[in-house]
């Protein structure tokens, strides 16, 4: 009973993730990805299920996409099922990553942030604090408006996942975790302790959001003065490889890339460990963070999808 329940929320769930309708071969396809192993006529049936319910509805030939219904279900089903979810998607994000920083070429993850028009000025002002302040993971972000995604009325701003920097030290035979969300004190340029930390592997929310919507935050101070409360992710990877961290990092900065904070075997008010070493950056989320504490209504998704580095850079 279980088990056929987390195949419906999981169906429920990629159809979240995607725009545009989904037809059963291509939901059968993501299903398998994600260890739910189904046929297409499987699908079917869970799919009328779920039209039953008033939880999907058809759209046409193309697919089924969620209802209201359907969106709130699948945010309030399986609590101890969605824990972990977070982490999942972003290993997924970063799995697809395919970028090489000795070329600058490849796919990066990003999030992808939706505002009015009218307050575009506003936040491209507070976008660009960011970049000066360097506290954005990556120094730079792209303005798109021809986008289906995008409302009218509206524009969209891309900025690079920290994800990324996974994918990364993945493809170059580095094992690393994402271990940790943190709100990270800083006092004139100096990063001096974390406040709070989150671990992505027990929480159905990204630490990150929940910190930007609670108000915890003080990254405009930051942007200003250098003093304040910026977010950054913490990452483990194995003392072994610390050379050949070092030099992906290194190419990785010549790309524009703006990490690490620190690293060490004890870094801050971090736990010690003999066996692996701390990485810590700025989160790309603290340009949306720097949005929101002025105020400015700004909607992001959280690792949106992945796309062209070369389409990151291109000029606005």
């Amino acid at each position: 009973m279980i088990r056929t329940e987390r195949k419906y929320i999981e169906i429920l769930r990629i159809l979240k993730e995607h725009q545009d309708p989904i037809g059963a071969k291509r939901l059968s396809e993501l299903m398998a990805e994600r260890g739910f192993v189904l046929s297409d006529r499987a699908v079917q049936y869970y799919l009328s299920y779920l039209d039953t319910m008033g939880f999907t509805k058809k759209i046409g030939n193309q697919g089924r996409v969620l209802t209201r219904a359907g969106l709130d279900e699948t945010d309030n089903a399986l609590v101890d099922d969605r824990i972990g979810f977070v982490i999942s998607k972003l290993e997924r994000l970063a799995y697809r990553s395919t970028f090489d920083p000795a070329t600058s070429t490849g796919d990066v993850a990003y999030n992808l942030s939706i505002v009015p028009m009218e307050s575009f000025e506003k936040v491209k002002s507070a976008f660009d604090e960011v970049v000066k302040a360097g506290c954005g993971f990556f120094n730079s972000y792209r303005v798109i408006d021809r986008d289906p995604r995008i409302p009218s009325g509206s524009v969209g701003f891309i900025t690079i996942c920290s994800i990324s920097m996974d994918g990364v030290f993945q493809r170059n035979g580095i094992p690393v975790k994402m271990a940790y969300g943190g709100r990270l004190e800083i006092e004139q340029g100096t990063p001096k302790q974390f406040k709070d930390l989150i671990g992505y592997r027990g929480t159905t929310i990204d630490p990150l959001e929940l910190f930007i919507s609670s108000g915890l935050t003080s990254i405009s101070g930051f942007a200003r003065s250098k003093s304040g409360i910026a977010l950054a992710n913490v990452r483990e990877v194995p003392c072994f490889a610390k050379k050949k961290v070092e030099e992906t990092i290194r190419l990785m900065n010549g790309c524009g890339f703006v990490f690490p904070i620190a690293m060490g075997n004890q870094v801050f008010n971090l736990p010690a460990n003999p066996f692996r070493l701390s990485i810590v950056a700025f989160s790309g989320l603290n340009y949306i963070g720097n949005t929101v504490e002025h105020d400015i209504e700004i909607t992001t998704e959280i690792g949106a999808g992945n796309i062209q580095f070369s389409k990151v850079m291109e000029i606005n």
